[in-house]
């Protein structure tokens, strides 16, 4: 009885062990405790209309995100993807002037994607820092954008852009069903794909990759393409709320997206992380400053204090994942 007892509680031990030791099911926690301490300390923040709000708020970095995913699990960074989205915006700006809507949203995206091309050319052929690559194109972007744009916004948008924002689907706003269907393709992709596989072997170790006989080179460019032309997707929904498109979209966006894929627990060293990690990373970013707009914290503060409870969460996420072996 007690033998049988005892592999009761090894079982009941080494199943929670197991559970706990998913990155993704810690996040998970740590975003539930989250919203409880920001419902206690607002009661608007649980109702319906702030939750869809989080939502709403959560479609810009969380399709960057995705993107800055795909780049963070090969080992590389992407800089570059707030001025692409500056860019590309007003690449939209101009281009709906002049061509049907569908046109200009696929000029933009074009264009996104290209320059996510010359970086990750750049980077896998002539072995360059991503670093440096994407900082250098950070700058160029936010340029090439203000040059573009004359240095003012251009606020003569179709108010028939708005559509993409605030049609329902399924009870849904679109973006917040294009924000879904993005990260379900993604997660798709990641996880039951040979080229998802790929992804993460480059990550872990590219010259093993390389000797195994898979296409490093082409994989090691893709994260980039991919990341450049969602976020000109993401610009592109941001124009279609505003009505408007201005150079300095898309400022510090780059910080936004690596922060959430960090804390959903990829690693910057690469082959490590998941796309439900960087949801729930976005989702815990987009919380914390709705929640610290609710009860009333100065914008000037609300830095500092997203900063501390950032560097927090990832100092205990990391003394938690010495404890279980992760």
């Amino acid at each position: 009885m007690t033998l049988m007892t005892q592999t009761a509680g090894e079982r009941t031990a080494g199943a929670f062990r197991k559970l706990t030791g998913r990155l993704e099911i810690r996040m998970l926690v740590l975003a539930i405790v989250l919203a409880c301490v920001l419902s206690l300390l607002s009661p608007y923040f649980l109702t319906r209309s702030n939750i869809f709000n989080i939502l709403d708020q959560s479609v810009v970095v969380g399709i960057v995100a995705v993107g800055m995913t795909f780049v963070i699990l090969t080992g590389g960074i992407d800089l570059s993807v707030g001025s692409i989205a500056g860019l590309t915006g007003i690449i939209l700006g101009l281009a709906v002037q002049n061509y049907p809507l569908p046109v200009a949203i696929t000029l933009a995206v074009a264009s996104g994607a290209g320059i996510g091309l010359i970086s990750g050319l750049l980077i896998a052929y002539f072995s360059l820092a991503p670093f440096v690559v994407t900082l250098g194109m950070m700058a160029i972007g936010r340029s090439l954008a203000y040059i573009l744009s004359g240095q003012t916004a251009i606020s003569n948008i179709p108010s028939g852009m708005s559509d993409l924002v605030y049609t329902d689907i399924l009870g849904l706003p679109a973006n917040v069903l294009l924000l879904c269907v993005l990260y379900l393709a993604a997660w798709g992709y990641l996880t039951y794909t040979k080229g998802g596989r790929t992804i993460y072997a480059v990550g872990s170790n590219k010259e093993a990759a390389r000797a195994a006989g898979l296409p490093v080179f082409f994989y090691s460019v893709l994260p980039y393409v991919v990341s450049g032309a969602l976020a000109a997707v993401a610009v592109t929904i941001s124009i279609a709320q505003l009505l408007s498109a201005d150079p300095l979209m898309g400022n510090a966006l780059e910080l936004d997206a690596i922060a959430a894929v960090v804390i959903g627990g990829a690693s910057l060293f690469g082959g490590r992380g998941s796309i439900i990690g960087t949801l729930i990373g976005v989702l815990i970013m987009v919380m914390i400053r709705n929640g610290l707009n609710l009860i009333g914290v100065s914008p000037f503060w609300q830095g500092s204090a997203i900063g501390s409870i950032i560097i927090a969460a990832l100092l205990i996420e990391s003394i938690v994942s010495r404890r279980v072996g992760r």
